[in-house]
């Protein structure tokens, strides 16, 4: 067997990836060449266009009007956990401008607005009381929306959890089920009138593992233990989650968000090829499995067959629920090796250290990847509908003269929308695309550092600049 062929088996290869003499070339198919021109129109007129934001990254307000302290204004104010020790105390003041951004989204030519709600504004103590100043204002970002004709479609949880649970030991803590279904029922028959598009939780992955065991996102804490149980408990929610929409909101469009990234190894070495398929499981298989009815990934990850020593009765039936539709949130390709990590023995190779073009995040711009995820999440016969909920990238932004010319940015999405494009060609049954982000916002524990958005937001006024590539889905959506 040649070492093209030891990869097609272990059924990791990429798009135009090549072996040869001991390392790889990775030869990218460039999508927007294969069709050189595409329009909105080739996407169907039932394809849904749209962008997205989060409620601590973009709210400010952070102690206004009720809201109480969230695990992330927590967390900003430890010190060295936040990249130049910012906090979103105020960041893009959605939460006195969510009129102008609305305008701003209807002016790009968006009809989906994708936003999250704050726990910790609408029921500041986690359970109990609820606080109807935070009821009242999503309300009116939800009336803003309809009535420019922008769908506004609401992510229940994305990340900011009130800090009072958190301190009871937060995801790690199985009453989080009770915690969280009692938040979905507020919110579901709160807004169930005017609200049809749901989606449960965003990237579990991102928090239960940077902010679980690695230590990088709130709530800091590095325990296995406690990954694994925010893992099973954050999988049980979202599918109880899930049932309580389809309870509470009649013709609801259910569904949830969950991060990918296209792996490959490093070499054609077996130890390699190995890795790529256990971190594979880690990141595109531990939650959409269980979701989808067919339990964790303990074949290529045998860690996890510790997480049953969690399970309680009827846990395996209440992990699964039949969504709508499933989020794919693709960003990067990941290039694996073997580790001595615990549990999943191996590692990602930066960017930086394989020459391939990368966003500021050190991570590899690869269209492709977003080709192969979109056909890999397609095998699965659970899936019934797809929508791209988050793709894009981070770049130095300028303003200069009251214009931000981000080329990069629009090339990214050219390339990846061509991605996508040719993956629904060939029958993926992929619906919609959302922009990350709106707005440049607070990334997490890279503060201000790294914009997102297509509208540039200087942080010291506040004022807002569409930048080229907002311009671009302007003219491109009309």
């Amino acid at each position: 067997m040649n070492r093209r062929d030891w990869i097609i088996k272990s059924g990791l290869t990429g798009t135009g990836l090549l072996f040869l003499n001991n390392s790889i070339k990775a030869i990218h198919l460039t999508f927007s060449q294969s069709k050189s021109e595409f329009t909105k129109a080739d996407f169907g007129p039932e394809f849904k266009w749209g962008v997205a934001a989060a409620s601590y990254q973009t709210e400010g307000a952070w102690n206004v009007d009720g809201k109480s302290e969230s695990n992330w204004d927590h967390f900003s104010r430890i010190h060295g956990k936040i990249e130049r020790g910012e906090s979103a105390d105020t960041t893009t003041d959605f939460y006195h401008r969510f009129a102008e951004d609305i305008e701003l989204i209807k002016k790009m030519n968006f009809k989906v607005f994708r936003f999250s709600l704050s726990w910790p504004r609408i029921i500041p103590n986690g359970t109990g009381e609820v606080n109807r100043n935070g009821l009242g204002f999503y309300h009116k970002v939800i009336d803003k929306c309809i009535s420019e004709n922008i769908e506004p479609w609401v992510m229940i949880y994305h990340w900011d959890m009130p800090q009072v649970l958190e301190t009871q030991g937060g995801w790690a803590n199985r009453q989080i089920i009770g915690w969280f279904s009692e938040f979905v029922e507020v919110v579901t028959r709160e807004y169930a009138n005017k609200v049809k598009n749901w989606m449960v939780i965003n990237e579990q992955l991102s928090y239960t593992g940077m902010g679980y065991m690695q230590g990088h996102f709130a709530p800091g804490r590095k325990n296995l233990n406690a990954f694994m149980k925010s893992v099973h408990y954050s999988v049980l929610c979202n599918a109880e989650g899930g049932r309580i929409i389809r309870k509470n909101v009649p013709g609801a469009n259910i569904g949830t968000a969950f991060v990918t990234s296209w792996i490959e190894p490093v070499d054609y070495q077996k130890k390699n090829i190995e890795a790529a398929k256990r971190l594979d499981a880690l990141i595109n298989r531990l939650f959409i499995e269980p979701t989808l009815g067919l339990g964790y990934p303990e074949d290529t990850l045998p860690i996890l067959k510790k997480m049953r020593n969690l399970f309680e009765p009827g846990d395996e039936e209440r992990m699964a629920f039949d969504f709508d539709f499933i989020g794919v949130q693709y960003y990067f390709r990941t290039i694996a090796k073997r580790s001595m990590i615990p549990g999943v023995r191996a590692n990602q190779v930066p960017a930086s250290k394989r020459g391939v073009p990368a966003s500021e995040l050190d991570v590899e711009i690869y269209p492709d990847g977003l080709y192969s995820i979109l056909k890999k999440f397609s095998k699965y016969s659970g899936i019934k509908n797809i929508i791209v909920t988050e793709n894009g990238t981070c770049v130095v932004d300028k303003l200069e003269n009251g214009e931000v010319h981000d080329q990069v940015r629009i090339a990214y999405f050219k390339d990846h929308l061509a991605a996508l494009l040719k993956a629904k060609d060939e029958g993926v049954n992929v619906n919609g695309y959302l922009v990350w982000s709106l707005t440049d916002n607070f990334e997490w524990d890279k503060g201000f550092r790294t914009r997102f958005g297509l509208v540039y937001v200087d942080f010291n006024t506040l004022k807002r600049t569409i930048k080229d590539s907002g311009l671009w889905f302007k003219a491109f959506l009309k």
